[in-house]
């Protein structure tokens, strides 16, 4: 009877009678491994530094160039614009007439007729023959200095050509910020600039296609970048196929030392009269005259940052500003060619 209910009590326990089965342990989960961060990105090269430099500053004058020009529309007066129509519909007799009158009026952007003492714009295309019937080429306007001054004298019974970039190239290439400031410029005064033409070049193969049709061209302090693009060729080329015959080349440009070398010194801004003389003859031209109206004796041409430390650009700042305001602007030869 004991032996009974000891397997009695012994199977109850089993059956979970009164009591409880111990529950099965549990395993705890196996600790998840953290994903490996992923590794930093490699440094940027010192050729990737310099472009992202670039772009950054390329952004930066994009935007001050559509500050600066909001600011020049708003200048421009309803007296100024009237003005400016006089001037540009004038039947001039000659050509000093007519620059004479350009360089005298009032709407003149800020700063440039204060620049004319250094330039000598009416001495310099007086003895170029501007004429204000011509057909002139302006190859490389920049920020419209000449211009301002050339548009008003032809606009009458003339023609302007300004060659420039493609507005609408890539965003990331400075020619095309180049070429957005000129149309800019050139959009602020249909007045003055309403009957230019602007013929879109590829700076790097130049083709102008205007053969014969053409009494100036003029290349104002722009012949050393036609060096260090490697294009002088092709540009004198395409020049003489434009001029008609007799037509006149008009070169003003930054004069290095006698005995500098070209390719070197153009970096800095400034070429050798004689080499300019000998290439531009070599290319189908006759030097017609020399004048030195644009010639500084102080300029000693060895400056830090090239002719651009000079005014107006002060590319050094305003480290011995004062010693480079006393040197004035760069000196330059004034060159006439025929096309032979």
């Amino acid at each position: 009877m004991k032996y009974c209910s000891i397997l009695t009590l012994a199977l109850v326990y089993a059956l979970g009678c009164g009591s409880k089965t111990p529950e099965a342990e549990v395993a705890a989960p196996e600790p998840v491994a953290e994903p490996a961060p992923p590794p930093p990105p490699p440094e940027p090269t010192e050729e990737e530094k310099k472009k992202a430099e670039e772009l950054k500053k390329l952004e930066e004058d994009r935007a001050k160039m559509q500050a600066d020009n909001e600011t020049e529309l708003a200048r421009w007066t309803p007296e100024f614009r009237a003005e400016a129509k006089s001037v540009a519909e004038k039947d001039y007799g000659t050509g000093k007439a007519a620059i004479k009158a350009a360089l005298a009026a009032k709407y003149r952007e800020p700063g440039n007729p204060e620049r004319d003492k250094a330039r000598h714009p009416q001495e310099t295309l007086d003895f170029f023959g501007l004429k204000p019937n011509y057909t002139v080429l302006e190859i490389g306007p920049g920020e419209g200095w000449y211009t301002e001054v050339l548009a008003p004298v032809v606009a009458k019974k003339g023609k302007l050509i300004v060659t420039s970039p493609d507005p609408n190239g890539p965003a990331d290439q400075r020619s095309t910020l180049y070429a957005q400031r000129t149309k800019l410029f050139l959009e602020r005064s249909p007045e003055l600039y309403g009957k230019v033409e602007t013929a879109v070049i590829d700076g790097k193969a130049p083709s102008l296609s205007l053969e014969g049709n053409v009494d100036l061209v003029l290349i104002m302090r722009g012949l050393h970048g036609m060096v260090n693009g490697g294009t002088l060729d092709t540009w004198l080329k395409e020049i003489h196929e434009a001029l008609k015959a007799k037509g006149t080349l008009g070169i003003e440009q930054h004069r290095a030392k006698a005995d500098a070398v070209a390719e070197e010194s153009s970096k800095s801004g400034y070429l050798p009269e004689k080499w300019v003389i000998e290439k531009i003859e070599a290319a189908g031209f006759k030097l017609a005259g020399k004048s030195e109206v644009n010639a500084n004796a102080k300029d000693t041409k060895d400056h830090p940052k090239g002719v651009w430390t000079l005014p107006p650009n002060f590319a050094n700042g305003d480290t011995d500003k004062e010693k480079y305001a006393a040197i004035g602007e760069s000196d330059r030869m004034t060159l006439k060619f025929t096309k032979k």
